[in-house]
């Protein structure tokens, strides 16, 4: 069974930054591309950024391209968001998923994470 966790959110004011990180235990993230997603109040989980499996393509919400970067780390079996230049649309809770190929769709990912909030005020 997967188990990954998320952590590394907390509040921020509007042009700071913060590192998201997703551990995981059960298996090695090496096996799954690697998705954040992330939903604010009353709305929908929306994608922000995937990595596959060896690192070499990465994709990104546009509202984040040039803000965010995913990156993977196999020695740690950690998937990092680093968040730099963050808006309060940004507030949200961040969760981490699991998938046999990179996307940006919601339905592809088999497992996730219980999420992290992120709170950026202005």
């Amino acid at each position: 069974q997967v188990h990954l966790v998320e952590s590394g959110g907390g509040s921020v004011q509007a042009g700071g930054s913060l590192r998201l990180s997703c551990a995981a235990s059960g298996s090695t993230l090496n096996n799954y591309a690697v998705g954040w997603f992330r939903q604010a109040p009353g709305k929908e989980r929306d994608f922000v950024a995937a990595i596959d499996r060896t690192a070499v393509s990465s994709y990104y919400e546009d509202s984040v391209k040039g803000r965010f970067t995913i990156s993977r780390d196999g020695a740690k079996n950690t998937v990092f968001l680093q968040m730099d230049s963050l808006k309060p649309e940004d507030t949200a809770v961040y969760y981490c998923a699991l998938g046999n190929r990179i996307s940006w769709f919601v339905g592809h990912y088999d497992y996730w994470g219980q999420g992290t909030q992120v709170t950026v005020s202005s």
